[in-house]
C-alpha cells in the first residue's frame, strides 16, 4: 500500500496508478485507495499489468459484483463476464468489414456510457489491451463531469431537472437495423434515468448522456435531439 503512486493525467480527469500488483489479492486498505482513486479522476489506468481473464474477473470482483454480459445473455441466454471489441475470433480466424459482427461493434466508436441502457447501470467498466492495430482504434474517454462543470449557470439548472430515456435497440440501429437480435431487444427495454448523476461519495455531478439516450422525458422529439446531440458535441 506505501508504494501505491497515483500520477495526474490531465487537469480535469484521468490518473495512472502506479506501485501495486493488481493480478493478485489485493488488501482492503488498497481496494479502498483504488476506489477512492476512482471517484477521485473518473478514469485510472494500470500500466503493464499482465493479465489474462482470470486475474481480469478477480481484480474486478475485487471493487465490486461482476456484470454479466448483455449480449451473451441477451442473445444466448448465458452468463460470460468478458465481451471483445476487435474482429480477431476465438478461434484465431478474422472476420472482415462486412460482417454482422464487425458492423455491431463499430456502435463501440459513438461517444456512450457503458451500461446507461440497464436499469441499475454499471459503476465501471473495466478494460484490458491484449492485441491493437498499428496504427488507430484508440480507445478514448472523456469527463462527463467536466462537461458538467463547464456548462453554463442556465444549462445546468435546466438540465438538472431533466430525465433520459435510454434505449439500447435505438443506439444500436444506428449501425444496422438488424444490429439487435428480438431477443436481446426483449431483454433490454427501454429504461428513464436522470440526465445529471451525482457521485455519492464526493457529491460531484456528471452528464449521463451518449448515444444510448435516445430522447428526454416530457420533451418533443426535435428539442430533445438538439439538446442531446449539443450536450454530446
Amino acid at each position: 500500500m506505501s508504494d501505491l503512486h497515483i500520477e495526474k493525467l490531465r487537469p480535469d480527469f484521468g490518473a495512472r496508478i502506479t506501485g501495486v500488483d493488481i493480478t493478485v489479492a489485493l488488501a482492503p486498505e488498497t481496494v479502498q485507495a483504488i476506489n477512492a482513486a476512482i471517484d477521485e479522476y473518473s478514469f485510472v489506468c494500470f500500466p503493464n499489468q499482465p493479465f489474462d481473464d482470470e486475474k481480469h474477473l478477480a481484480f474486478t470482483q475485487a471493487l465490486g459484483a461482476a456484470e454479466p454480459s448483455h449480449v451473451a445473455l441477451g442473445e444466448e441466454g448465458k452468463i460470460e463476464y468478458f465481451g471483445t471489441i476487435g474482429n480477431v475470433q476465438a478461434d484465431g480466424t478474422t472476420i472482415g468489414n462486412d460482417h454482422k459482427k464487425t458492423r455491431f461493434l463499430t456502435g463501440n466508436n459513438m461517444w456512450h456510457t457503458d451500461a446507461s441502457f440497464k436499469p441499475v447501470p454499471a459503476k465501471l467498466s473495466i478494460m484490458a489491451a491484449y492485441q491493437c492495430p498499428a496504427e488507430g482504434a484508440e480507445t478514448l474517454f472523456v469527463s462527463n463531469r467536466a462537461a458538467y462543470d463547464r456548462l453554463s449557470a442556465n444549462m445546468q439548472a435546466k438540465v438538472d431537472a431533466l430525465v433520459g430515456v435510454h434505449d439500447y435497440v435505438f443506439s444500436r440501429s444506428k449501425v444496422g437495423k438488424d444490429a439487435v437480435s428480438p431477443g436481446m431487444a426483449k431483454t433490454l427495454p427501454p429504461v428513464h434515468q436522470r440526465l445529471v448523476r451525482r457521485n455519492p461519495a464526493n457529491g460531484r455531478k456528471n452528464l449521463f448522456i451518449g448515444s444510448h439516450v435516445r430522447t428526454i422525458e416530457g420533451m418533443e422529439e426535435a428539442e430533445a435531439r438538439q439538446l442531446l446531440d449539443g450536450l454530446v458535441e
